[in-house]
């Protein structure tokens, strides 16, 4: 079975908090059930539209082979199964930078920033959620509503 480094239910609050800024892509503004994470998501809605309120499962994994073998770089649609396809998104990125803030009289918190092909993700709250999570690591994030 493939290992997730992170997996959550999120739901939409608010879509392009800051205006539109690009026709085809829209920043959605989601807040997780059970770890309690912010997440900040650029999603391809010409290709998989998105709503305030809408739940989503996320996870981000390391590799598509369901057996957990590491990726090879390549994707060929040779018919075999893989993680995508229990999933209705996903996009392959790079992991670019990941800090903590600490704030007097609160609980640190840790930042992700992940970036999808100019796609670009911010996932924020407690660092035990980043403990699997390297610096430079390329990942798949992976989507489907619920």
């Amino acid at each position: 079975m493939a290992e997730h480094l992170f997996e959550d239910i999120f739901e939409v609050h608010r879509i392009d908090p800051d205006g539109k800024k690009f026709d085809r892509v829209n920043r959605i503004e989601a807040r997780s059930e059970q770890s309690d994470m912010y997440m900040q998501l650029d999603v391809a809605t010409d290709i998989y539209p998105m709503s305030a309120g809408d739940k989503f499962t996320m996870v981000l994994a390391p590799t598509l082979n369901l057996d957990g073998t590491p990726d090879t770089g390549f994707y060929t649609q040779a018919g075999r199964k893989t993680l995508a396809d229990k999933y209705d998104y996903v996009m392959h990125g790079k992991l670019y930078k990941i800090s903590e803030e600490t704030k007097a009289g609160q609980l640190p918190k840790v930042e992700i920033y992940a970036s999808f092909g100019g796609l670009l993700m911010l996932l924020k709250g407690d660092p035990s959620s980043a403990a699997n999570l390297e610096l430079d690591q390329r990942l798949f994030l992976l989507m489907r509503k619920v």
